[in-house]
């Protein structure tokens, strides 16, 4: 059964207030991870297109900054457990870093969890990484499909289960993580709370490395993002 859903349809604007809050700023040491981006509110970089699709798009401003958007659920919607699933197509181009993840409400990072659906890096255009964070505790894992991810739309998603996360790339199977199978000093922090979801291009930074200017401005383009309950 779906929950949440939104197919971003409507007139060219901002996306529904009423389930998505803006990050903005360059955030805690560069996001944590050296990015380049500042995030914003503005339709340059978050807004939909009219056509059904939201579109977050980083650029490279006159003044020599990097922008991008980066909006998330928490406040407005947060879920434990059940289906997370997103229809999109990533930019193209090396430096960047688009997402679809989850964080769990309460708490600091890593100790509140972190559920990455789909990361993406421009220098590996075919691969999906999926990862979970935690204290003591990752999980890194990969697809790597058969063209290029920013060739068209892809469906990702995960099903989340009491100690058990499983992630999907067009509807496959790919990866599965367990509480189970965690070593000593390992934390599973994935049964605690809900998670709210987050959907955002980093620019530059320690994973993509730096972006091609001319390359810029570059969109990912969603076409829906669905959650569905969890059922025993």
């Amino acid at each position: 059964m779906t929950v949440w859903q939104d197919d971003f349809n409507g007139p060219p604007g901002r996306p529904d207030t009423t389930k998505w809050v803006y990050d903005v700023g360059s955030g805690n040491a560069l996001w944590g991870n050296n990015e380049y981006q500042t995030y914003t509110s503005t339709m340059d970089n978050v807004r939909l297109d009219g056509a059904g699709h939201l579109l977050i798009t980083a650029r490279k401003e006159a003044d020599g900054r990097y922008t991008s958007g980066r909006i998330k659920t928490k406040g407005r919607f947060s879920q434990k457990y059940g289906r997370f699933e997103v229809e999109l197509k990533i930019p193209r181009g090396p430096g960047l870093l688009p997402a679809f993840w989850l964080m769990g409400n309460a708490g600091q990072w890593p100790a509140n969890g972190e559920i990455d659906v789909i990361e993406n890096v421009g220098e590996n255009p075919g691969t999906v990484f999926a990862n979970l964070h935690a204290p003591g505790y990752s999980s890194p894992g990969e697809h790597v499909a058969d063209q290029a991810l920013a060739e068209g739309f892809h469906n990702y998603a995960i099903e989340w289960t009491p100690g058990r996360i499983q992630w999907f790339f067009d509807g496959k199977l790919f990866k599965t993580a367990e509480a189970a199978k965690l070593q000593p000093g390992q934390a599973w922090v994935f049964d605690d709370q809900p998670f709210y979801m987050i959907i955002n291009v980093a620019i530059g930074g320690d994973w993509p490395g730096p972006p091609v200017d001319s390359a810029l401005p570059q969109s990912m383009i969603v076409d829906w993002v669905k959650v569905m309950a969890y059922r025993p």
